[in-house]
């Protein structure tokens, strides 16, 4: 059995060997804990951003509904309540149809002309 003195020699040995590594190790959580609060700054402000370009949008659910029964009536099909998604005959029109599609043509006409004046 070796003495107390050569076992706390071996021991205060031992614990400076370590140092550098603890050192390491508390350099690296530094590191990650500044790199995880720049990324949570980072994330609210890029989610204020998102917030305030969604809200800045404003919706063209009308324009573009209009826009895609324009296109499913010439390509053939119709769109009207009574036929929808049916096939229409080449070159046919369709009263029905085409009352839809000009009654919102002239319903936005006369809305954006109303706002300008």
């Amino acid at each position: 059995m070796t003495d107390p003195y050569t076992q706390l020699d071996e021991l205060l040995k031992n614990l400076r060997g370590m140092i550098p590594t603890v050192e390491g190790l508390q350099n690296d959580l530094l590191e990650a804990l500044k790199e995880n609060t720049e990324l949570k700054i980072e994330n609210q402000l890029l989610r204020e951003k998102v917030e305030n370009l969604s809200a800045k949008q404003k919706p063209k659910v009308k324009q573009d509904g209009l826009a895609g029964l324009r296109k499913i009536y010439q390509s053939g099909f119709h769109i009207c309540n009574m036929y929808y998604g049916s096939h229409r005959l080449e070159n046919e029109e369709c009263v029905f149809c085409l009352s839809i599609l000009d009654h919102n043509h002239n319903g936005s006409e006369k809305n954006k002309n109303a706002k300008t004046k």
